[in-house]
């Protein structure tokens, strides 16, 4: 496997770093998450000047048809610069509307910049199991009333259309009888109530009372919606992979220059052995986390479902992991520093925390893995040998 870059992969990446270092600095960033909106229309517009919303958009569409892997490398730099727009948001539901195959228009509207997405899947006792939803779809003339509730969609309030997940059928767990929708975010009967999260960005909880949404609006087959919910389930883990390695290699580049700088017994504390030995353990986490993040970018593009789960939760179970363990060192080296507002270190140390409970923490990714066909196998044969 190649393992470098290509050309336009760099220029992507280039591109973001010029952009986030000129224009969305540290203290434009916290001016943005303490703002009304919560995120800037400016840098949304240079985020769609720069093609990031056209890059994961079907070419027949107007976009670039990127790869998971080119996505992998903008998402690693997002994560780098802590950046708050609604782009992840935008994106996953792209893939929705791309897996679905029935609304071009929209995604036109994506790769342009005109339109912001937001996905409604998770309800109040579903947790991961996005499969678990109480959300129902009622059939109605030649459309359908959707009634339930979905929290925290990540930037719903935000959001011009809204990726929705429902039950037509089947049991309130079962993979059978799930539709997909897209909805207009001013739809009548939907009540969006938005707030700030514990990361900076912005989540939003939506109600839907009787709210009609015609056939058109189905993402792919009625009561079929599954195997797309789960695919683009695992390409949204696959990114939030990737935005979290660009964070832990920016909060671990701090600490070592705070390491370098802060001075005791008239040295730096850098030159401390112990903390040495820290700092190593930190590196030997991010470049597991890095391959294992790589090795999902590629595997998302699979067309063995099996493979590509297997790949999406081992690395989401070893980045959670990862981030945690980088982010609580991170902090502890910093000292009483670490926790506070003004030190970029604590706003790593968030949205790392939040990464490691968005589409499957630690736990669910790791009983989803043994769940794999065939490792209950490879398991048995492994201790016989």
């Amino acid at each position: 496997m190649d393992f470098h870059f290509n050309s336009e992969q760099t220029q992507f990446a280039d591109a973001l770093k010029r952009w986030i270092a000129r224009d969305y600095g540290f203290e434009a960033r916290r001016a943005i998450v303490h703002s009304e909106a919560g995120v800037s229309d400016a840098a949304w517009a240079t985020l769609a000047e720069l093609g990031m919303t056209a890059l994961p958009v079907p070419e027949a569409q107007g976009g670039f048809s990127g790869s998971a892997v080119d996505m992998f490398v903008v998402m690693q730099e997002l994560g780098r610069g802590l950046v708050v727009e609604p782009y992840f948001a935008t994106v996953l539901g792209a893939e929705f509307l791309r897996l679905g195959g029935r609304h071009p228009q929209l995604l036109e509207r994506v790769a342009s910049g005109d339109l912001k997405l937001a996905c409604a899947l998770g309800e109040r006792q579903s947790r991961h199991e996005l499969r678990d939803m109480a959300t129902r779809a009622q059939p109605d003339g030649d459309g359908y009333l959707l009634n339930g509730e979905k929290k925290v969609v990540l930037h719903g309030a935000q959001a011009g259309m809204l990726v929705v997940s429902a039950r037509s059928g089947g049991e309130q767990r079962a993979e059978e009888g799930i539709s997909l929708f897209v909805v207009p975010s001013d739809a009548a009967g939907l009540r969006i109530t938005g707030y700030r999260t514990l990361d900076g960005l912005r989540a939003a909880d939506a109600v839907f009372d009787n709210v009609r949404v015609d056939a058109t609006a189905l993402i792919g087959a009625p009561g079929e919606g599954w195997p797309i919910l789960d695919a683009a389930a695992d390409y949204g883990a696959g990114l939030l992979c990737a935005e979290a390695v660009g964070a832990m290699e920016a909060i671990f580049a701090a600490t070592l220059d705070y390491l370098k700088t802060r001075q005791q017994f008239g040295a730096p504390i850098g030159k401390f052995q112990a903390l040495q030995h820290r700092m190593a353990d930190m590196v030997i986490h991010l470049e597991q986390a890095r391959s294992m993040a790589l090795l999902a970018a590629v595997k998302l593009g699979s067309r063995d479902a099996g493979e590509r789960r297997r790949a999406v939760s081992a690395a989401k179970y070893r980045i959670n992991a990862a981030a945690r363990y980088i982010g609580q060192q991170a902090v502890q080296l910093h000292g009483g520093m670490g926790v506070t507002d003004e030190l970029p270190a604590a706003h790593y140390f968030k949205r790392l925390a939040t990464i490691e409970l968005t589409l499957g923490d630690a736990d669910h990714h790791l009983a989803r893995f043994m769940a794999q066909p065939g490792f209950r196998d490879n398991s048995m044969e492994g201790e016989a040998a």
